[in-house]
């Protein structure tokens, strides 16, 4: 099964987008991305989802986990 994740992507027509994965349209659309990142935050925790932030280049910047994390932390049980 897939995990539930969330991604801040940069649009190619200029903006950041919060994109469901799978979706095939963008959940939020924002010109600058610290709003793409706050609004996404709060939809992620919401859902439950990982969260995952990515740069200009599409490499991963940070990720945050609101769901069930399949690698939690060994001093959380």
């Amino acid at each position: 099964m897939k995990r539930k994740e969330h991604h801040v992507v940069p649009n190619s027509k200029g903006g950041w987008d919060v994109r469901r994965n799978g979706a095939e349209r963008a959940s939020i659309h924002t010109d600058i991305k610290q709003y793409a990142i706050d609004r996404g935050r709060v939809v992620s925790r919401n859902q439950g989802t990982e969260f995952i932030i990515h740069n200009h280049d599409g490499r991963i910047s940070n990720s945050d986990s609101h769901g069930n994390d399949p690698c939690p932390p060994r001093d959380k049980k």
